[in-house]
């Protein structure tokens, strides 16, 4: 995304904001902010080391060798990410990122992963020895069930999607692994790069809200903003040279994307659903590769909104055999320690880093779920007119 970003809008300048979609959870009154800002100081002084670079520089991505272009590189191992600015607003961080979108845009995750393990390591603090290993224990033995009912389905197809709001680095780390021990080849991968190096799996994931987020935020009339959500993708795919062809179609309603479609983006290899009823998102891509004369079973629907065992049981034994069925498993991967602690106060909650601006102007986001939108209100009942957004059903976000 980043080198795409830099290739085609390197001079757009971005603002990112945290927002906590679980108000409840008071991060301010929870994380002590010197000790936010000496991880956020510290991330600024970081960059790549010569073994990363090497690393991404040779490495092969979805079976392409070089997906990193010389200049592109030459530009990232010189990257210190841009300043931050925070301050405290009712029990609430306010954290905002802005700068040219192609360095401002690689805050996102470890921000978000800065946070979430601070906000662990405030509730763990005053534990004892044996308290924390019995604790850790417990969430051990939680995964390692989970792993057991996920290896007796058949063709299972699931990658590591939690690096976001992990509980730390290390238990995801530990988690890849228990994956790794427990699925063997069903486990497909991890979207932690660094994690991924270390393994030695595959590096995997899709593309994000952002890209047609501020692609539509820079449109200068109604018909500029219609045609952006395909302009990104057009984009996408001649950087890409036909790797990477995954639709994230709900940024402005899956319908309405579809409905709208380009006929060349049938062509592409799969779907992810990311929003809304994950079944309901499945039927309708299924509906759409089949009324453009494509073959459903060859295509790929990726699953990653909020997942955990149980849903993907269910979705698996539903579509299996209609689709090509694949699952990134997010923060109930990598975050499970739901009941484990006094007041659950390790329960996983909806934390995102989003760009709110570009250039100045609104950045907008509908998703197939209205509880998800997020954008200025008149801003939303504009776009909702223009991608010809109607009733949609609320469901509960999950983290």
């Amino acid at each position: 995304m980043c080198q795409s970003v830099f290739r085609n809008k390197p001079e757009t300048t971005v603002t990112f904001s945290l927002i906590n979609r679980s108000s409840k959870v008071r991060l301010a009154e929870i994380i002590d902010e010197g000790e936010l800002r000496e991880q956020l100081d510290h991330v600024r002084s970081l960059s790549l080391s010569r073994g990363e670079s090497t690393w991404l520089r040779g490495n092969t991505f979805y079976g392409k060798r070089q997906m990193f272009r010389p200049d592109f590189m030459e530009w990232f191992e010189g990257l210190r990410l841009p300043d931050y600015h925070l301050e405290k607003i009712d029990g609430q961080y306010e954290l905002t990122f802005e700068g040219k979108w192609p360095e401002v845009m690689l805050w996102e995750i470890p921000a978000l992963a800065v946070l979430m393990e601070l906000r662990g390591r405030a509730v763990l603090k005053d534990m004892g020895k044996f308290e924390l290993q019995v604790l850790y224990a417990r969430a051990m033995t939680r995964l390692w069930e989970k792993i057991e009912r996920l290896r007796r389905i058949d063709g299972l197809r699931i990658a590591d999607f939690g690096t976001r709001r992990r509980h730390s680095f290390l238990w995801q780390d530990w988690c890849v692994q228990a994956m790794q021990e427990g699925l063997g080849a069903k486990f497909t991968g991890t979207s932690n790069c660094r994690i991924a190096m270390k393994r030695d799996i595959e590096a995997i994931g899709t593309n994000a809200h952002e890209l047609p987020m501020v692609y539509s935020a820079l449109a200068n009339s109604d018909a500029e903003l219609a045609a952006a959500p395909y302009q990104v993708l057009a984009d996408w795919h001649e950087e890409h040279e036909g790797n990477l062809r995954i639709i994230l179609p709900d940024t402005y309603g899956t319908e309405g994307f579809l409905r709208n479609a380009p006929d060349w983006l049938a062509s592409w290899t799969g779907i992810r659903i990311d929003s809304g009823d994950p079944a309901a998102g499945a039927e309708t891509a299924i509906r759409w590769w089949t009324e453009r004369g494509e073959d459903p079973r060859q295509k790929l629907v990726i699953f990653s909104d909020g997942l955990d065992v149980e849903q993907i049981e269910a979705l698996h034994a539903r579509f299996s055999g209609r689709v090509k069925v694949s699952f990134g498993w997010g923060t109930l991967l990598t975050n499970d320690f739901r009941g484990l602690v006094p007041s659950d106060g390790l329960a996983p909650f909806s934390l995102v880093c989003k760009a709110v601006s570009a250039n100045g102007r609104p950045t907008v986001k509908l998703s197939d779920n209205p509880l998800k939108a997020m954008g200025p209100a008149e801003e939303i009942a504009r776009y909702k007119r223009v991608f010809g957004v109607g009733a949609q059903a609320a469901r509960e976000v999950q983290v």
